[in-house]
């Protein structure tokens, strides 16, 4: 740890325990720093005491130097008043800085993790505001394109030039990665693109690495300085080596449509071909809240500040669950979009301009997001980069849901009553990633690219979309019959009756050649050497069950419960679930349901469960089987829903979270109580209902053979294994890239876990998204799982896979994948093993 310390003197503890984590992540804690914030004043909580100041500096205190920090006003008399209380020749080595605050704390904190000595740290702070100047473009120089560099000259630089070789460059999923990457490490890594001739930019601003423009074929000049520069530098070219994950994946890019020269009919309108298929049906206009922004003067910017804060803090979570849904609706590569989303709110960069904005200009937060992200938004209108300028949307979609927030406004509400074709302006990738594909039948809009995101989803989803036709359609009245066709790029408003022959014939042939391709999904899943292997759906809703059917799902093999619990004020009653259990059912025709309990608590609380305490680490904590066996009655009403349900149709319950065998155990005996009070009650039930277990804690694993003694089933969640034996959390953007379900440690478990329940008898399944990745086929194939439970949009993909492979070859690739080293190495291996079947 560096010798020099840092000291945060604030009128607020939340502001200051901010800039020190902030500051701190930026050197990994290298560096000692201290916080003297706040007062014990429940009522007025904002304020400096000396003691406290005196007490932060004497916690750090160093021979070599302390730097003090403070906001404002007495937090100065505070800390010239605590360098008294401290002995005459500790006094000498303590030093007051006038330095912003939050700029100053990270230039200080780097500095001083560099090895420089006091002077030259606080020279380092004090120059941050002109670094700020230049990056605010006082210079003229636009928010997202330059920044001051600052190098540390006793570190060597070390430099690579790559070639970017996945086909769409270095877009918001490959940027989200390089910066992910990028910021794991100590040294500063500084990027420019040397095709396009850019200056070097900051390899930790998701902005900064966006907007140099980077496409397939340009070459980039990657600057490492620091004392991992080398490893930062190999784990870097690793990204670029794998084509930052992309070899393997079948992009959803816009389809080649064939554009048919005809004269123009009364009411068509002419627009751009994005997602293929015919809808007709009645229109019903969108029209997003619009969030009037009025600059004002502010009295208490640390306060504004703060209410920012929350509000991008309340939108990460809201990201954090579109990305959840979007995972189970248009699977985890679309979904990734959203990766991108949660790093821009995390850009150190546009916090930092959007604070000083704040504290410099006494404006309110409003005022100052808005300045911000519009200059972002500039800066890639700017670019010469057509596919670039597109991904202004995900900016302005960040931007409007915190600035929704920060006026209290809820969120647009997507969900139609009736079946009908959206026309709107535009919409956001999070507004299209919400939509219901069985409600909207079509999309028009008057503004929009078959390259954006929000048409990638469309397509993802099926909705056929027709982007970019004249406004005068956001003039039409609610009702009125649309037809449009979204492989030729035309709409009609009250289309006549010959039109609507010719598209409803043209319907009725896409329908019947979709119908087609999905006739192969619903024959059983059989390797070439004759072994099945089911294929189920994972589900969130009613609507999802019909559209798994639809897709060839022989079952359910998750059904997420928690969507009955949330976004409400109380618990769904014992009816309510039932009869959502019963329907479920109904829609699957005696086909397996596993039906899993609640698994809400920590990282998904519930408004009407009060827990009473914060929890610093909500995926280790008070969650899953854990709150059910706290909420005993809560448990017991979802249980008797489930028992109630399951006459007549073939439902398993699943426990979550399981760790122990004392769990178990205690969830059975809850289980035999409900049982035993429906059968006084005379009510039926299943009373040979299979019992089984989620597999996604490392203790299941190490202990499988004995949990396999005691249920039915397993079922191996692969998103939560793999962040629990990686130590890394899959929503953070700064770890996400080690929870690779195809690393060896993660495949291993899975091993041992089919090894454990083949030993005890009993099935095993896999219903992480680890299942519904193609490359990983063979891999699962060879480990000997029993089934395989995926999103439904990939049940097609996933069985033709299935059909592909044997299972003597699945078993060799497999065996040589847990000898691997790495996640990229296992797909490396996959990469060269699979042939083309005879």
């Amino acid at each position: 740890m560096a010798a020099i310390a840092i000291v945060i003197v604030s009128h607020s503890k939340q502001l200051a325990l901010g800039v020190r984590e902030l500051a701190a992540q930026m050197v990994q804690g290298q560096v000692a720093i201290a916080v003297a914030a706040g007062i014990e004043d429940s009522e007025n909580p904002l304020g400096t005491d000396p003691i406290q100041v005196y007490e932060a500096i004497a916690s750090v205190f160093s021979d070599d130097g302390v730097l003090v920090l403070m906001d404002l006003g007495s937090a100065l008399l505070s800390a010239e008043m605590a360098i008294e209380f401290l002995p005459e020749a500790q006094q000498e080595k303590v030093y007051l800085c006038e330095a912003p605050l939050v700029e100053g704390a990270i230039a200080a904190v780097v500095a001083a993790a560099a090895g420089r000595d006091i002077h030259q740290v606080m020279a380092e702070a004090r120059g941050a505001l002109l670094a700020k100047a230049t990056q605010l473009g006082v210079v003229s120089r636009p928010l997202s394109l330059v920044t001051p560099i600052t190098t540390n000259i006793e570190s060597p630089t070390r430099e690579i030039r790559l070639i970017v070789s996945n086909r769409l460059g270095l877009h918001a999923r490959p940027a989200a990665q390089f910066v992910a990457t990028a910021a794991r490490f100590q040294s500063q890594i500084l990027v420019r693109n040397l095709t396009r001739n850019t200056e070097l930019v900051r390899g930790d601003s998701i902005n900064q690495v966006t907007t140099l423009g980077v496409r397939q074929g340009h070459e980039l000049l990657i600057a490492a300085t620091g004392s991992d520069a080398d490893e930062a530098l190999a784990a870097l070219q690793a990204l670029f080596a794998n084509n930052f994950g992309e070899d393997n994946v079948v992009w959803n890019s816009p389809p080649a449509f064939h554009h048919e020269v005809t004269p123009t009919t009364h009411g068509e309108l002419s627009g751009i071909a994005a997602s293929p298929g015919v809808a007709i049906a009645p229109v019903i206009r969108y029209q997003p809240t619009h969030i009037t922004i009025t600059e004002y003067h502010v009295d208490d910017p640390d306060a504004e500040w703060q209410r920012l804060q929350a509000a991008i803090n309340t939108a990460r979570q809201e990201i954090q669950a579109v990305f959840s849904q979007a995972s189970l609706q248009i699977g985890d590569t679309e979904a990734a979009i959203f990766d991108a989303q949660l790093l821009f709110l995390e850009d150190p960069v546009l916090l930092s301009a959007a604070h000083q904005r704040i504290l410099d200009n006494h404006i309110n937060a409003e005022a100052a997001w808005q300045a911000v992200v519009d200059e972002v938004a500039t800066s890639y209108r700017a670019l010469e980069d057509s596919y670039l300028q597109e991904r202004v949307e995900d900016v302005v979609d960040v931007g409007r849901r915190v600035l929704r927030l920060l006026a209290g406004n809820a969120a647009a509400n997507l969900h139609l009553e009736s079946p009908a074709i959206l026309v709107a302006t535009d919409l956001t990738p999070s507004d299209t990633a919400g939509l219901d594909p069985t409600k909207v039948l079509g999309i028009c809009t008057t503004s929009g690219s078959a390259t954006s995101h929000s048409a990638i989803i469309a397509r993802t989803l099926g909705i056929p979309a027709v982007l970019g036709v004249d406004a005068q359609v956001l003039h039409l009245a609610d009702g009125t019959l649309m037809a449009l066709d979204g492989e030729s790029g035309r709409a009609w408003v009250e289309p006549e009756s010959d039109i609507l022959d010719l598209l409803a014939a043209k319907q009725e042939a896409w329908q019947t050649a979709q119908q087609e391709a999905r006739a192969t999904a619903h024959q059983p899943a059989i390797t070439r050497d004759g072994r099945q292997v089911s294929v189920f759906a994972n589900i969130g809703s009613i609507n999802d069950v019909q559209v798994a059917v639809a897709s060839g799902a022989e079952g359910v093999g998750l059904l997420r419960t928690e969507f009955l619990y949330l976004d409400r004020t109380s618990a769904p009653t014992e009816e309510e679930q039932l009869l959502v259990y019963q329907a479920i059912a109904q829609v699957l025709d005696n086909r397996p349901l596993i039906i899993r309990t609640l698994d809400v608590g920590g990282d998904k609380p519930l408004p009407y469960i009060k827990v009473g305490f914060p929890e610093a680490n909500p995926f280790l904590g008070w969650r899953g089987i854990r709150f059910c066996l706290d909420r005993p009655e809560l448990f017991k009403t979802q249980l008797r829903a489930i028992l109630r349900a399951s006459v007549g149709h073939q439902i398993k319950i699943m426990l979550p979270m399981i760790a122990t065998v004392t769990e178990v155990r205690a969830a059975k005996v809850i289980l035999g109580e409900v049982q035993a009070e429906l059968n006084q009650a005379g009510i039926a039930f299943d009373p040979a209902m299979k019992v089984g277990i989620m597999v996604e804690v490392p203790s299941a694993v190490a202990i499988a053979d004995r949990l396999a003694a005691e249920v039915d089933f397993f079922s191996i969640g692969t998103n939560d294994l793999s962040q629990y034996v990686m130590a890394s959390d899959r929503t953070n953007p700064r770890v996400a890239n080690l929870v690779d379900a195809l690393h060896p440690a993660v495949l291993r478990m899975v091993q041992q876990t089919v090894q454990a329940a083949h030993a005890a008898g009993i099935s095993v399944g896999l219903c992480g998204e680890l299942a519904a990745d193609t490359l990983a086929t063979p891999i699962l194939l060879g480990l000997g799982l029993d089934e395989l439970s995926v999103n439904p949009q990939s049940i097609p993909g996933v069985k033709q896979a299935i059909a592909r492979f044997c299972i003597v070859e699945s078993e060799a690739i497999a065996a040589s994948a847990l000898q691997q080293d790495s996640a990229e190495h296992v797909r490396e291996l996959i990469s060269t093993s699979i042939t083309p079947p005879a």
